[in-house]
Order: structure tokens, then C-alpha cells, then sequence
């Protein structure tokens, strides 16, 4: 078990450690017994940390030459690279993911994102303009469009993969030249409160950088309604995230959410099985199933339905649920309470609609939030196919024929992201254009890297993070106009 009577619990704001008035205590999901007492930022330590990040844009950061700032990036890369374990353990004591997932995957891909949008820092360009000269006279005209950062910008970051969904905000906000303020989620502060101390250490000038544990319906709600925040990236619940868009409104806050899933993974007669039954259940029970591309809705046709749902069921009883320290652990517990009885809740729903549980479907008998991992043969009306269930809860659905597989996929609020399981090129890129989804992956769930823009359409959110779409995310266009 790793020590955290060391790192800082406070609220990191203008480069320095500060209290707070107040403090909000933290679980150990794997025993259900108190963890950490963190400082619980209000709505005074929200304006001195947008009173610091505005400083440090338009003072220290922001006269930071482009390189400069990229060169801090690859710092701070390195430095989180080398303490990977570290920040992967904290990870797994808040959350409950073992902790050779965050080790072998979410960390690296901070890391990765760091130093790709580092290479973006001093690339940032607009682009000249021909006219037909000023107010279509023949006076020529000088033409051109600069990208500059927006500001301040909250970035919001849930509890499921803290560090990873950060770098997705953080990496491209400070290649774009802007300054931000953290608020991570309460049930996983601590690795992102790690992260700070490494900030510290990389050099970054003070207020570049702000980290504000809290309660969301506190320090998150003041964040998105302070109108020193030019713009919100929140990753999260979509009930939370119809709020910030409704609180942004007040002060035409730039927004971008990324919010709930419902995955859809549509395995064709011709797909390799193997292949789909082994990446069909790392969708289903990766990360406990605590992932919003959770591909959770698995559309088999009906030539392959009982082939996939004998892969599904061997692959779940083969998941080894225990303490995420543990190397032989697969499957840690959920976050919270909460959650647990969520999860529970619906495992209950399902099988009341008629679902036929055809493997897991039960609670152990051990302390902390442990669920079963679950395979359901159902339909796609079922509360349980239709709702985000965020555990390791999955239901099979057969179908018959392509135009079928189809509807089922969009027959969804959500369309964050998608799988299609098949040999046939055609199909695989026909079917892709026709799925309401943001992201689709053909032959392998969720491919995530920074160079692959991510984000949904519906109830999954609007805007787009990652690739170079990342930079015009956090950069506003000015056009100038010379007349010659």
C-alpha cells in the first residue's frame, strides 16, 4: 500500500500550497474505510485562483515564448513518466482500478499527450487571405487570421480516469498559451494533487497552473459561473453536464463535454470471434466497466449470438476481482457506495425486465464495493441496454441482418463512441458512416492516442479533444485586415 502522509492536501493555487476554510473526507473503495482529508475549495478560493491563472496569462505564462512553453511540457512529461508507479498507485487508492492498468495505460497516455501537444506549442499559425481588395474597391488589402488562446480555462475531471482525461485538457490549453484551474473529482484528487507538486517542480510560472479540490455543487459550479473563465472542458455525468452548459450561458463561457456512452459493439457473421470476444469484454469490464466508451451493448448477429455469448461468459468468469494491488487482480471495486448500489440497482432491473444473467449478476461477500462482472442475453429496450450503468455490467442483443445492426447501434440517447467487428473492408467503412457516434473503432474498442480527436454527438456532449482539433478547441480566430 502506497503512503500518502506526505503529499499535499490542500489547494494549489498561484504556485503555493494553501488551506482551505473547510475539508471533505475521501473512502478507500476496496475496504469502505476512510482514506485522505482534503481541502474543499468554496467560492472565494475559486476567485483567487482565476485572479492567479488571469495574472499569469497576461503576465509570466503568456510572455513565455511558444518553444518555452513546449519545453515545460516535456518537463513535466518526464517528470511524470519517471514517477509513473507513484501516480498510478494513488490512482488505484482512490478509485479501486489495479494498479498495473494505470501503470501499463492511463499514465502513459499523460504522458503521451504532454509531449504531443509540446510539438503543437510553437506550430500554432493562422493563415493569409486573398480579398477582392477594401469594400470590393481595387485598394489592396493585407489579410489574415491569428489563433489566440482564450484564457482561463476550468477543466472539470471526473474520478474514473483522473490523470488521463486531464492531459487531454491540460496538454492542449497550455500549448494554446492558456492558463488553468483543475477541479478534479472528489472521490480522485489525490493523484491529480501529486500532479501539482510535479507542476512545481517542472517550473511552470506561478498561476499557469491551479488545483481546487472541492465539492462539484461548490467549487465546480462557481468555476463554471466566475466570468473570469473564458472557458469549461468538463468530463463527466450528462445530467452534470446540462448544468455547466445551462450555468456557461451567463457569461457565453466557451464549453466542451464529453458526457455519457452507451457503446454500441457490433460483431458481423464474418468478424474473428476471438478477436471480438476478447475486445467485447475489455470494453465491458475494463477499468470495472467505469469508463464512459464503455462498449456495454453487444450486437451480435444471430449466426454468432450463442458463440459470443459462451466467449463473454468464460471471459467474465475469468476476471479475478480483488485488492488492485494484488498483481493477479483483473477487477478492483467501484469508486464509491454510490455507485455500488447504482450498479446494483440495475443488475436487480434487469433481470425484473427479463434479462437471462449468463454469468455474474451477484455482490461478493467482502468488504468494499466489489460487482460481480456481468454478461445479460436481452433487448435493446430494456432499461439495462438503454441506460449508462457505469460497471461491469454488459447485454448481448442479437440481430439479423446489417440495416438492423445499424438501427439497434443509433436506437440510443448516447453516441459517444462505437466498435464494428468484421473481415469486410467495405462493410467496416459503410457501417461506420452510417453509426451516430463520435468515435468508431473497426476490430478494437476505443483506440485512444492524442493524435485522434475525441468527443460525441447527442446526450454524449459537443466539442471535440485530442489532435489537432485540440488547439483550435482552446484558441479563439482574429482576423486582421491591413488596407494597402
Amino acid at each position: 500500500m502506497i503512503d500518502i502522509t506526505n503529499l499535499h492536501t490542500g489547494l494549489y493555487i498561484g504556485g503555493a500550497w494553501h488551506d482551505a476554510r473547510s475539508t471533505f473526507a475521501t473512502v478507500n473503495p476496496t475496504t469502505g474505510q476512510h482514506l485522505a482529508d482534503l481541502s474543499s475549495a468554496d467560492g472565494d478560493d475559486v476567485d483567487a485562483a482565476v485572479a492567479a491563472a488571469t495574472d499569469a496569462f497576461r503576465g509570466d505564462w503568456g510572455a513565455l515564448a511558444p518553444s518555452r512553453k513546449g519545453a515545460l511540457l516535456h518537463r513535466l512529461a518526464d517528470l511524470v513518466e519517471a514517477d509513473t508507479e507513484r501516480l498510478a498507485a494513488l490512482e488505484s487508492l482512490d478509485m479501486g482500478r489495479p494498479v498495473g492498468m494505470g501503470a501499463a495505460l492511463m499514465i502513459p497516455n499523460l504522458v503521451a499527450g504532454l509531449r504531443y501537444y509540446a510539438g503543437w506549442a510553437d506550430k500554432i499559425n493562422g493563415e493569409l487571405i486573398t480579398t477582392d481588395g477594401y469594400m470590393g474597391s481595387p485598394v489592396p488589402t493585407h489579410a489574415y487570421t491569428r489563433r489566440d488562446p482564450i484564457g482561463v480555462v476550468g477543466a472539470i475531471v471526473p474520478w474514473n480516469a483522473p490523470l488521463m482525461i486531464l492531459g487531454w485538457k491540460l496538454a492542449p490549453a497550455l500549448a494554446a498559451g492558456n492558463t488553468v484551474i483543475i477541479k478534479p473529482a472528489e472521490d480522485a484528487s489525490l493523484s491529480i494533487l501529486r500532479l501539482a507538486e510535479l507542476v512545481d517542480e517542472a517550473g511552470f510560472p506561478p498561476g499557469t497552473i491551479n488545483v481546487l479540490p472541492g465539492i462539484g455543487r461548490v467549487a465546480g459550479e462557481a468555476l463554471s459561473l466566475h466570468p473570469g473563465v473564458k472557458k469549461i472542458s468538463f468530463t463527466g455525468s450528462t445530467e452534470t453536464g446540462r448544468a455547466i452548459l445551462r450555468n456557461s450561458a451567463a457569461n457565453f463561457t466557451r464549453t466542451a463535454l464529453e458526457l455519457g456512452g452507451k457503446a454500441p459493439q457490433i460483431i458481423f457473421d464474418d468478424a474473428d470471434l476471438d478477436a471480438a470476444v476478447q475486445g467485447c469484454a475489455m470494453g465491458m469490464f475494463f477499468n470495472q466497466g467505469e469508463v464512459c466508451a464503455a462498449g456495454t451493448r453487444v450486437i451480435a448477429h444471430r449466426k454468432v449470438y450463442d458463440a459470443i455469448l459462451d466467449g463473454l461468459k468464460g471471459a467474465a468468469e475469468a476476471q479475478v476481482i480483488g485488492d488492485p494491488f494484488d498483481p493477479a487482480t483483473t477487477m478492483g471495486p467501484l469508486v464509491n457506495a454510490r455507485q455500488h448500489e447504482r450498479v446494483v440497482s440495475y443488475l436487480s432491473t434487469g433481470i425484473d425486465e427479463g434479462a437471462e444473467v449468463i454469468s455474474g449478476g451477484s455482490v461478493p461477500e467482502s468488504p468494499g464495493y466489489f460487482v460481480e462482472p456481468t454478461v445479460l442475453a436481452g433487448r435493446n429496450d430494456m432499461v439495462v441496454a438503454r441506460e449508462e450503468i457505469f460497471g461491469p455490467v454488459g447485454v448481448v442483443i442479437p440481430f439479423d441482418t446489417d440495416d438492423e445492426a445499424i438501427s439497434l447501434a443509433n436506437d440510443n440517447q448516447y453516441g459517444l463512441s462505437a466498435t464494428v467487428w468484421t473481415s469486410d473492408v467495405s462493410r467496416a467503412h459503410t457501417v461506420s458512416a452510417k453509426i451516430e457516434a463520435g468515435a468508431v473503432g473497426v476490430n478494437g474498442w476505443s483506440p485512444l492516442a492524442p493524435q485522434l480527436p475525441w468527443g460525441g454527438v447527442k446526450a454524449s456532449g459537443i466539442g471535440r479533444e485530442l489532435g489537432y482539433e485540440g488547439i483550435l478547441a482552446y484558441t479563439e480566430s482574429k482576423t486582421v485586415t491591413v488596407v494597402l
